[in-house]
């Protein structure tokens, strides 16, 4: 969930009313919301650094830290927060978003070459702003949060705002290789081109998580003014020329994105937000984009919709028994007018509430009007026993008795590193059915394990200085490639356990299994006994030489035992002799 950061005097101010800390929780609560953390510009900052020092001439005024659902685009600002709170609390009835009709509107050209990098752009304008220093600083916090959130770290949609007075229009969206490029970035006083900006940006602390965006790329996209005045080059930074301060009356709004979708709903958050400081509330000029193919859409599309629901279904949904009426006032109190129609409610969807995009998204919203605290508790209308999961049933089960049998239980990772299962092991990472992690952060996060050997010896190094012997199990998932399941991959929960001492002591490991499968019932195989475990001899390079065998149940391999081989060991930085019994569980259950 984003959590943003508002002045708590400012927010009361606009709210028009002062609440105690408490008072202010219940209300978010109540509205969808948590308040997170009341805190100060000083304390974050000490916090996040540790250098009192540093933070000493940072501000003391108190900040609510808010935590935002993830598809309420509508609230990541102060100026979405408080109408919304607003129109809750029924102060205020949901604003209707207006275009304006200007004597010429902005036309925005979207040349072929985009094709190649970044195919798709919107546009618009708000007129007559007036910026505080406050608006002009949640403005840019917005963009921030939209950039982080919806667009994907700019991957699906970059915002680029600009003063439409120091720019002149027709406005061109073109694709050209970095060196014909030439701009002075946002707050940079020397001219580079594309292939310099690259380097220029390489340690920004903000900026260089956006290079790999186009950086290896051709072509790199770039807005033009009628002059031939960069804006923007997109997603990474906005020309100075064009760059929006408190002075700035007039806002050119562009939008250019990998999904268009994604675009339409950025640019209508925007808008419709900060439509709120224009001269004339909730009003926006329209921009026409022309499309490579020569056609013209008109952007943003402020569309809303409606939405019929049910008046008893939605009250058998959520478990509550109210009139139509009742209802109606509790979705437009969530910023989602709505009226009665009979048995049913027609709920008016506006731009700015992009997340509904199904009835049962509306239910939601009468239930956080209504309030959870205030739907009384029921027993189901049919019966259920609920049991457990037999695999998991069978793992709680054997833990214990594992543990009781002397072998302390480890958890570890899931995740871990290519050479952990591969190069360590003696074995061929290409030759393993590995799950491999598309972007790993870290070089000990690569792979999905497809043993649990890897952790339990890891946790052995970290305890080695403990004295001996140590014995160690574990009862978890592993996965494996399987081309024949649904997502390419199948989970086997298994039983691994390792005994490390002066001598690797197979013996303890096989006692154990032996022990484990009387628990299970499954006999030894024997001449007189047609269905049981038994060991066969095999050869695995993990494994000592001659020390390692199969173990076998109903003639299928479902593990091994054996001793650890001498290089594993020093791979993974152990001396002493290890000896393992690693097998799954699930034939079992």
């Amino acid at each position: 969930m984003p959590t943003i950061g508002v002045k708590r005097d400012l927010l009361f101010e606009a709210l028009g009313k002062k609440y105690t800390d408490d008072e202010f929780q219940e209300l978010c609560f109540s509205f969808g919301l948590e308040l997170d953390e009341v805190t100060t510009e000083k304390q974050m900052l000490t916090k996040e650094q540790g250098d009192v020092a540093a933070a000493a001439d940072a501000s003391e005024e108190v900040i609510y830290r808010i935590d935002i659902p993830a598809n309420r685009y509508d609230l990541l600002c102060l100026e979405g927060l408080v109408t919304g709170l607003l129109v809750f609390q029924g102060k205020v009835k949901p604003p209707n978003f207006e275009f304006v009709a200007p004597a010429q509107r902005q036309v925005l050209k979207i040349d072929p070459s985009t094709a190649q990098i970044r195919p798709h752009a919107v546009a618009a304008v708000l007129r007559n702003v007036t910026f505080t220093q406050e608006a002009y600083t949640s403005f840019i916090d917005l963009q921030d949060k939209l950039h982080q959130n919806i667009c994907r770290k700019r991957t699906l949609v970059a915002i680029g705002t600009h003063d439409l007075d120091t720019i002149k229009g027709p406005f061109s969206y073109e694709a050209l290789a970095p060196e014909k490029i030439k701009f002075v970035p946002l707050n940079q006083t020397q001219e580079l081109n594309g292939a310099q900006l690259m380097d220029f940006y390489s340690t920004h602390a903000q900026l260089k998580q956006y290079l790999p965006i186009i950086r290896d790329a051709p072509v790199y996209p770039v807005i033009y003014d009628a002059n031939r005045v960069v804006l923007s080059l997109p997603p990474i930074i906005n020309g100075d020329h064009s760059k929006i301060s408190l002075n700035t009356k007039n806002v050119f709004i562009e939008c250019t994105a990998t999904d268009l979708t994604k675009a339409k709903v950025v640019l209508d958050t925007i808008v419709c937000l900060f439509s709120e400081h224009c001269a004339k509330k909730f009003t926006v000029e329209p921009c026409d984009v022309v499309q490579p193919d020569g056609s013209i859409v008109s952007y943003p599309e402020l569309a809303v919709r409606e939405e019929r629901i049910s008046v008893k279904r939605a009250n058998a949904y959520i478990g509550i028994d109210e009139p139509a009426s009742k209802l109606a006032d509790m979705l437009t109190r969530m910023y989602l007018e709505a009226r009665v129609d009979g048995e049913s409610l027609v709920v008016k969807i506006p731009p700015t509430r992009h997340d509904v995009i199904h009835a049962c998204d509306v239910y939601e919203d009468i239930a956080i009007a209504f309030g959870y605290n205030n739907i009384k508790k029921s027993l189901p209308a049919f019966m259920q026993i609920a049991k457990q999961f037999p695999l998991n049933k069978l793992t709680e089960q054997l833990r214990e008795q594992v543990a009781q049998a002397g072998f302390t239980e480890a958890l570890t990772f899931t995740l871990c590193s290519r050479d952990d299962i591969g190069r360590k092991l003696n074995k061929s990472i290409e030759a393993l059915p590995a799950v491999h992690i598309g972007n790993p952060k870290t070089l000990e996060f690569q792979v999905v394990r497809t043993t649990l050997l890897p952790g339990l010896l890891k946790t052995l190094v970290a305890n080695r200085k403990m004295p001996l012997p140590l014995k160690l199990f574990e009862i978890s998932d592993a996965v494996v490639a399987d081309e024949k399941t649904e997502v390419g991959a199948r989970n086997e929960r298994r039983l691994c356990a390792v005994n490390c001492n002066k001598t690797a002591g197979f013996e303890v490991v096989h006692g154990l299994l032996d022990r484990v499968m009387q628990l299970l019932s499954v006999p030894w195989k024997t001449a007189s006994v047609d269905k049981g475990y038994y060991l066969e001899s095999t050869e695995d390079a993990s494994y000592f030489p001659g020390r390692c065998a199969n173990v076998m149940y109903d003639k299928v391999v479902i593990g091994k035992i054996g001793v650890l081989h001498p290089t594993v060991l020093h791979a993974f930085d152990l001396t002493t002799p290890c000896s393992v019994v690693e097998f799954t569980i699930e034939p079992f259950v």
